[in-house]
């Protein structure tokens, strides 16, 4: 067994996700020495357990043959979270896929993605906007990703196909069980101008559970979300959350105070959703056609940065995310100085700000 296939292995065992997953490497070290490790040895790593520690040793190596023939068969690529290829975008979330089953290409431009979300019932009003602003986001250079159900979702990447431009669909199942049926068409389409992406095996059905799962990636692969039309119980609202969580932006599209495909999107302006009327709202909050490695380099050279705010930029684009506190004390910078200089770096969109007084560089 070599190391791919050992995770793919680890995939197939329901309960492991990344955290496990990390866990078990932390004790056996190369995932191919976890299945070679005794059910007792296994189950006292914190967090696995007698029933995960039995379901590791009951796979067997013709188990993991068999998905490798599928995804031949089906022209997949197989990345695991230790891969270049690997989205960075997906890297940085909390429980990361432990890989990743692509059909088509991922691309460093598709960093800087918008992901179009709603209602599977929705209106004729929901369709055209989805559409409407997925080929707009398309146009100016943003990948929009959704996750290619009934509804808004196929309105999105369609929008986004009509303009020429990059579309990832995640979906809640594997390549052998594309859902819904319908849009098998449409998933071959997508593949040929960005990728459809799955965390689930091969022959995984679409099942309920799958769908949160699924609306984490969705966001986490996400500079932002945007939702266009949503119940209060909405899926989507749960993709809105994940975004909230993952510190990316929330935008929602208003509608009709007595729509109930409405409800969602209105409570989610009142708790903070900035509104969105056109594109325009969106784009602003980012830098259009480049990818996010790109544009902070490029931001970083076309501002002219005080030596206070150069400083900062230069400690903070080198971690993935930093405490207000260990910007004082690393800086050695006053309050307020330091804070003049965090305000002009957010005003230059070189850094912004998570929940808890976190900074990161700006994507």
């Amino acid at each position: 067994m070599n190391r791919l296939e050992a995770f793919i292995g680890l995939n197939m065992v329901s309960g492991i996700g990344s955290r496990r997953l990390k866990r078990l490497l932390e004790f056996f070290g190369r995932p191919e020495n976890i299945f070679k490790a005794a059910a007792e040895k296994l189950a006292a790593v914190s967090g696995i357990g007698s029933d995960i520690a039995a379901a590791i040793r009951s796979l067997k190596q013709a188990d993991i043959g068999r998905e490798l023939e599928l995804v031949k068969k089906f022209g997949l690529d197989v990345f695991t979270l230790e891969d270049d290829a690997y989205p960075e975008n997906l890297k940085n979330i909390s429980g990361a896929p432990i890989l990743l089953y692509v059909k088509g290409r991922i691309l460093p431009q598709d960093q800087n993605g918008i992901a179009v979300v709603g209602s599977r019932r929705a209106s004729f009003y929901g369709l055209g906007c989805a559409e409407k602003f997925s080929a707009g986001l398309s146009g100016r250079g943003f990948t929009v990703i959704s996750g290619m159900a009934r509804g808004i979702d196929t309105a999105a990447h369609k929008g986004a196909l009509r303009s020429g431009g990059r579309t990832i669909a995640v979906i809640g199942s594997g390549f052998g069980r594309i859902y819904p049926p319908e849009n098998m068409e449409l998933a071959g389409r997508i593949c040929r101008s960005g990728a459809v992406i799955s965390e689930f095996p091969v022959n995984a059905e679409p099942l309920r559970q799958n769908f949160p799962r699924r609306n984490r990636l969705i966001s986490g692969l996400s500079l932002g979300v945007l939702v266009v039309e949503a119940a209060e119980n909405s899926g989507a609202l749960i993709t809105a959350d994940f975004a909230l969580e993952q510190g990316r932006e929330v935008f929602a599209l208003p509608g009709k105070v007595d729509a109930p495909n409405s409800s969602g999107t209105n409570g989610l302006i009142k708790q903070g959703a900035k509104l969105v009327s056109c594109v325009d709202d969106i784009t602003e909050e980012f830098a259009p056609g480049q990818a996010a490695a790109e544009f902070s380099r490029a931001a970083a050279a076309s501002c002219r940065l005080s030596p206070e705010e150069s400083a900062l930029y230069s400690f903070i684009a080198c971690r993935k995310q930093v405490y207000i506190d260990d910007l004082a004390r690393e800086t050695d910078m006053d309050i307020p100085l330091l804070s003049r200089a965090i305000f002009g770096l957010e005003m230059k969109h070189l850094i912004r700000q998570l929940p808890g007084k976190r900074f990161v560089k700006n994507q």
